[in-house]
């Protein structure tokens, strides 16, 4: 069993007096079964439905008062349940029957001692038949594949994830977790990959779980697509879209197809609806609000760092003791960062991941991230090297609004430099090993 950091956030939640009856979102595969059923343990009863079974989607049907529908459940499930109990019912794959949607709000109402968890892998196909979750009267959780810490503490490092969440990681073992930050990035997030691997270490082993998922996700998508011709259009992005990992991107002819650049931009749309990937578009200035340019080019981010690696054929490169900035380019890099700055963004309750490119015509400047941070847009570049070799970082730290601190992501040791800019302007220079990836808010906390 690999324990979820979200594991936390539910136990808050069941404590809270103004608790909502709960959606888990997350691709296909990522856990949200297994989670919400392990987290169900900690009540007096446990009642899960599956609305893929015939037998309890039919409930649903018969029914719009929640007191008799509850009723007939408990009994259908052999379970007596009263107000001074806990009791969780899990409503899994909800999508297949939109009236439970509707009748979560009843249950919020009529019911809130109960607690309710929903969960499904095409929420978002709710969309293509105008229903719409109650607004109010339910909240969101994201689950995304296992982050580096839940990796480590999936391979048997307690220890060294314990060191990583209080970043107090010593030098004597940063080689350590260097090495294990790459093999985590070579393995990917995928909850049955990492179990797998977690078992017998061996990555050869891997390729038929990778297949097996991009399988399903090309099975699936008939169910996501509003049309025959949006089928072909995903289902070309699925083949040839995992080569654009971390790097920005043009709709028009992507992947070497006829395709328009609308209908690529409306399929990515789906995709990232289904939770497969993220298109993060750029920021141009450097102070708050951070008001993307959706008129530039976004830049790619996929579900998984395993999956994509299988797609583009590039595992051996890691095998070979690079560091991971020359892997495949440093587009790895790049796209196991984005990974993990999405679980951080979750924790922050936020949804949307810049970059930076300056505003100006003849330009490239380009930062690979930004992160706000109160009032301020912090840059975060992944990049090793000294650093006067931070020419966009530079760039954007030369503005009269530039924060008065900047991150710089290399496989290096922690440590802050003092740094002056050619314009004059002095900032700290946070260098942030590739395993603090996902403590960035907190580290960022203690240094400001």
């Amino acid at each position: 069993m690999i324990h979820r950091e979200l594991t936390k956030y539910l136990e808050e939640w069941s404590r809270r007096d103004d608790r909502k009856p709960l959606v888990l979102r997350g691709a296909r595969q990522v856990g949200k079964t297994t989670l919400v059923d392990d987290f169900g343990q900690q009540y007096d009863h446990y009642i899960k439905l599956n609305l893929e079974l015939s037998d309890d989607a039919y409930i649903f049907s018969q029914t719009d008062n929640v007191n008799e529908l509850f009723q007939y459940v408990c009994l259908q499930k052999k379970v007596s349940p009263d107000k001074s109990q806990r009791t969780l019912l899990f409503i899994d794959e909800i999508q297949n029957e939109p009236k439970a949607v509707a009748l979560l709000r009843y249950f919020y109402e009529e019911m809130p001692w109960l607690h309710i968890i929903a969960a499904g892998s095409r929420l978002q196909t709710l969309l293509q038949q105008r229903v719409s979750f109650p607004v109010g009267r339910v909240e969101y959780l994201s689950l995304r594949p296992c982050s580096f810490l839940e990796f480590l503490e999936a391979m048997g490092e307690q220890a060294l994830a314990e060191m990583v969440r209080a970043r107090h990681v010593s030098p004597l073992y940063h080689e350590m977790l260097i090495a294990l930050f790459n093999r985590y990035t070579l393995v990917g997030g995928m909850p049955e990959v990492v179990a797998h691997y977690a078992n017998g270490r061996n990555t050869a082993q891997l390729s038929p779980l990778y297949k097996s998922l991009l399988e399903g996700y090309n099975e699936d998508v008939e169910k996501y697509a509003g049309s025959s011709k949006q089928t072909a259009v995903i289902r070309h992005i699925l083949r040839h879209g995992w080569s654009a990992a971390g790097q920005t991107i043009s709709f028009v002819r992507f992947g070497g197809s006829n395709y328009s650049s609308k209908e690529v931009h409306e399929a990515m749309d789906v995709l990232q609806r289904a939770f497969l990937l993220n298109l993060d578009y750029p920021l141009t200035a450097v102070r708050v609000p951070a008001v993307p340019a959706l008129t530039r080019q976004p830049k790619l981010v996929w579900l998984d760092t395993g999956i994509m690696n299988f797609s583009v054929d590039i595992q051996t490169e890691y095998l070979q003791d690079k560091s991971l900035l020359d892997v495949w380019r440093g587009h790895a890099a790049e796209q196991v960062v984005a990974q993990e700055l999405r679980v951080v963004l979750d924790r922050n309750y936020r949804s949307e991941q810049y970059y930076w490119v300056r505003d100006s015509k003849g330009s490239s400047a380009e930062v690979d991230f930004v992160w706000q941070r109160g009032t301020q847009i912090i840059p975060i570049e992944v990049k090793a090297g000294a650093n006067s070799h931070l020419r966009a970082l530079h760039s954007f730290m030369s503005h009269p609004d530039a924060p008065d601190v900047a991150v710089r992501v290399w496989p290096g040791s922690y440590s802050v430099d003092e740094v002056t800019t050619a314009s004059g302007h002095a900032f700290k220079l946070i260098n942030l090993p590739f395993y603090y990836v996902g403590q960035i808010d907190h580290i960022l906390e203690d240094a400001m």
